[in-house]
């Protein structure tokens, strides 16, 4: 009778939500930013988000194979992964490229780490920063048939004017998602609707982001105008890390306090790359770092446990 038992302390949940439910209802949240990524710069795009997400799945189920453990592509993890990394391409990367980065985020940040949950950063994240780093020439080459000449945060970076309806509606160079605000933020809105995240992460993140910006961009000598908070916001990978990339379950930190002290810190360091570094960009490093110090956040907000932390008598 005990071996038909499972006990344990309350209180007891159940939910109906399984990791493919919830991957799935993401996926589908992508998709406005890309169907737009598509039409704003061609088929290019649709091949290489294919090439990225079937690399993806690939490498996790080979691997998964090779070394006789059970498949898990069905949870469609890897599917988010292969998508967030092509949306965080430039449209005029060669082929290989997705290649590359998808067996980099699956097999060397995933699953030589024990898989699904055990990952200490975003593997999509993780696998765009390590072509960053790599081919870096090739990742910051925004040059295509749709657009040229520098991205708008750059324009920005050197002090030229941008056109900020532009940036919300997505008609400008940049990587295959990012460039949309709307497109991003209702994929965002079918997320929160979802109950799939909440607002703690990416709230904090961007009201952080938008004081420390300002704050650093004044005491940089630059003037600070709605218009130009107003760009720094739309721009970039800025709403795509936000929403769907800094809100990971198995990145962030799962105490409440800890997930606004997260969100803080995305946002200061993101301003810090935006205003004092040499790129434009920043949110990518920003989340990675913020992934590191995730440990450190939940020790020192992580309730103590009952009867522990009072006198002695």
């Amino acid at each position: 009778m005990n071996a038909l038992m499972k006990v344990s302390s309350n209180p007891h949940i159940r939910a109906k939500d399984t990791t493919s439910r919830i991957m799935l209802t993401v996926v589908i949240a992508l998709l406005p930013t890309t169907l737009f990524g598509i039409y704003n710069f061609g088929p290019k795009a649709a091949l290489l988000t294919v090439i990225s997400i079937a690399s993806a799945v690939l490498t996790e189920f080979l691997f998964e194979k090779i070394c006789k453990k059970k498949v898990t592509v069905g949870d469609l993890s890897a599917v988010v992964t292969g998508l967030l990394l092509a949306l965080n391409l430039p449209v005029s990367v060669p082929w290989w490229i997705p290649v590359v980065g998808s067996v980099f985020a699956i097999l060397v940040v995933k699953m030589l780490f024990g898989g699904l949950g055990q990952n200490f950063m975003n593997p999509a994240l993780a696998g765009r920063c390590f072509l960053l780093i790599s081919f870096s020439s090739i990742m910051t080459n925004f040059e295509c048939a749709a657009y040229s000449g520098p991205t708008p945060l750059a324009s920005l970076k050197a002090g030229e004017g941008v056109n900020v309806m532009d940036m919300i509606i997505g008609r400008t160079a940049g990587t295959i998602g990012e460039t949309s605000m709307i497109a991003i933020v209702i994929g965002a809105c079918i997320l929160i609707l979802a109950g799939i995240i909440d607002l703690k992460v990416p709230g904090s993140y961007l009201v952080s982001f938008a004081l420390f910006v300002g704050l650093f961009a004044f005491l940089s000598g630059r003037t600070v105008t709605p218009s130009y908070l107003s760009a720094q916001l739309a721009g970039g990978g800025l709403m795509l890390g936000a929403f769907f990339m800094a809100t990971d379950y198995v990145t962030r930190p799962i105490t409440k306090k800890g997930q606004y002290i997260y969100g803080i810190i995305l946002g200061f360091l993101t301003a810090i790359f935006r205003i004092f570094g040499a790129s434009a960009e920043g949110v990518s490093y920003a989340i990675i770092l913020g992934n590191l110090l995730v440990p450190l956040i939940e020790k020192f907000t992580m309730p103590k446990a009952f009867g522990k932390g009072g006198e002695r008598s």
